[in-house]
């Protein structure tokens, strides 16, 4: 399964799917759906790492695999 992230100009592989309530101001990240929903937003690692909702919303990531920044990084002893 591999689809491409819906932001424009993006043409890389979509990792996760986007999807809110507006009347709740809730925003869901969960694992990329098996199937594209016109309704929701697929996004690559990029746009999803750099995601922030607007002022009053909230975000509930409902992922499994979590894809951590810091996780690569080499850690210092110490």
């Amino acid at each position: 399964m591999h689809r491409q992230c819906s932001r424009s100009g993006c043409a890389d592989e979509a990792i996760a799917t986007l999807s809110y309530q507006y009347a709740r101001s809730l925003v869901w990240l969960d694992d990329l759906s098996d199937e594209r929903d016109p309704h929701s937003y697929d996004l690559c690692q990029r746009h999803t790492a750099r995601l922030s909702v607007p002022n009053g919303w909230r975000m509930d990531d409902r992922r499994t695999r979590r894809r951590l920044a810091y996780a690569a990084a080499p850690r210092l002893a110490g």
